[in-house]
C-alpha cells in the first residue's frame, strides 16, 4: 500500500453519494483488491466494511469489520473499525456488544475520536434504556466545543 493508492481510495470516498451505491461498493472492492500484501488484508476488509456501512448494509460490514480487526487492523483505523464495528452491532440488535466494545474503548485508548467514542457509546446505552448515562455522555462530548458554557455543561451532564 503506497499513497498513492489511499489517494485514490479518497477519491472513491468522493463520489459516495454520486453514484448508486451498488457502483460505490464495487469501486471499493476493486480497489481494495490492489492490496495483495497480506498485511494489507486487515486494510481491504476495513475499507470495504466501511462501504458497505456507509451505504446501508450493516449485516454485511459486521463480518468485514470482525475481519479486519482478527487480520491485526492497527492505527487509527483500528480505532475506527472498532467504533464503526460497535455502531453496526447496535443497529444490528446487538446492543450489549456495542456497549462493551465503546466502554473497552473508552478505557484503553485515547485519541481524536474519544468524543465520537463517547457519542456512540450514549446512541447504544440509549437503545439500552440508559437515558441518564447516554445524555451525560453527549453532553460532555458536546461541552468541549462549545464557545461558551463549557463548564456549567460538563458539570450538570457530572451531576446526570
Amino acid at each position: 500500500m503506497d499513497k498513492n493508492w489511499e489517494n485514490q481510495l479518497q477519491s472513491i470516498w468522493l463520489k459516495l453519494g454520486t453514484i448508486s451505491n451498488q457502483e460505490f461498493i464495487e469501486q471499493i472492492k476493486n480497489h481494495a483488491e490492489l492490496l495483495t500484501e497480506t498485511d494489507s488484508q486487515a486494510i481491504a476488509d476495513f475499507e470495504k466494511a466501511c462501504a458497505f456501512d456507509s451505504t446501508g448494509h450493516e449485516k454485511e460490514a459486521e463480518p468485514l469489520y470482525r475481519s479486519a480487526l482478527e487480520k491485526g487492523l492497527t492505527g487509527l483505523r483500528r480505532r475506527r473499525a472498532r467504533i464503526q464495528l460497535a455502531s453496526t452491532l447496535r443497529n444490528n440488535g446487538k446492543i450489549e456488544e456495542s456497549i462493551h466494545i465503546l466502554r473497552e474503548e473508552k478505557a484503553h485508548y485515547s485519541d481524536e475520536l474519544d468524543d465520537a467514542v463517547d457519542s456512540f457509546l450514549a446512541l447504544s446505552l440509549s437503545s439500552a434504556g440508559e437515558y441518564k448515562e447516554a445524555l451525560s455522555l453527549a453532553l460532555k462530548a458536546i461541552s468541549k466545543h462549545l464557545p461558551r458554557y463549557n463548564n456549567s455543561l460538563s458539570r450538570y451532564a457530572e451531576n446526570l
